[in-house]
């Protein structure tokens, strides 16, 4: 099947709020930058294979790099994405996949997906650059119509309690990996900016 008759999604709202499991085909570097809670990084190129191609972009244009991405992207690699993509698809079988703008690399990973598994697994339009900027308005939008009711109280008097029993709430120390107390959980690597944002825009579209 050509890649342009293999299916595509914008339903940004529905993916979120539906939790729905996704191949984030980026690098890892632009994986840890920010991605989704349900994204899981299975890139089709590793850094070192995104910044020579995009060398070879800047200097003999798109069908040398797309050559050489070939290349690189070849035999026993190759064979490990395939692997990595099969096993998320049977997980996952209402799983998408996007890379950073929809482009190439999500067009390509969708491809080999589909040749190698049958399953023809959607790609979202206009990759995470999209996703990211629907929930940046979500956020804005929610500050016009969202009237928050703030818990407040000294250590111990049970606020988390209370929110796990409230079916309408944002935990913002669950968001941003605070340790909000002495009988806090422990410790956590604080997200990226742009992580804590992405979730804070699904916890409002929620």
């Amino acid at each position: 099947m050509d890649v342009d008759a293999l299916p595509q999604t914008e339903d940004y709202a529905a993916l979120f709020a539906g939790d729905v499991a996704m191949i984030d085909a980026r690098a890892p570097v632009e994986y840890a930058r920010g991605s989704f809670p349900t994204a899981l990084n299975l890139p089709l190129m590793d850094d070192e294979d995104r910044h020579e191609i995009g060398v070879e972009y800047k200097k003999r244009g798109q069908d040398a790099a797309i050559a050489l991405g070939k290349k690189l992207v070849s035999g026993a690699t190759l064979r490990r994405r395939l692997d990595g993509w099969a096993r998320f698809v049977r997980q996952h079988p209402r799983g998408v996949l996007f890379c950073f703008r929809g482009g190439l690399r999500s067009r390509i990973t969708q491809q080999l997906i589909y040749e190698n598994t049958g399953v023809a697994t959607p790609r979202v339009r206009g990759g995470y650059k999209a996703m990211r900027g629907f929930l940046v308005s979500q956020t804005a939008a929610a500050a016009g119509r969202v009237k928050p009711l703030v818990i407040g109280g000294r250590t111990g008097v049970g606020k988390t309690v209370l929110l796990r029993r409230v079916r309408d709430k944002i935990d913002l120390e669950a968001i941003y990996h605070h340790r909000g107390s002495v009988f806090g959980a422990k410790v956590q690597a604080q997200p990226t900016q742009s992580n804590a944002e992405n979730r804070l825009g699904i916890a409002l579209l929620k």
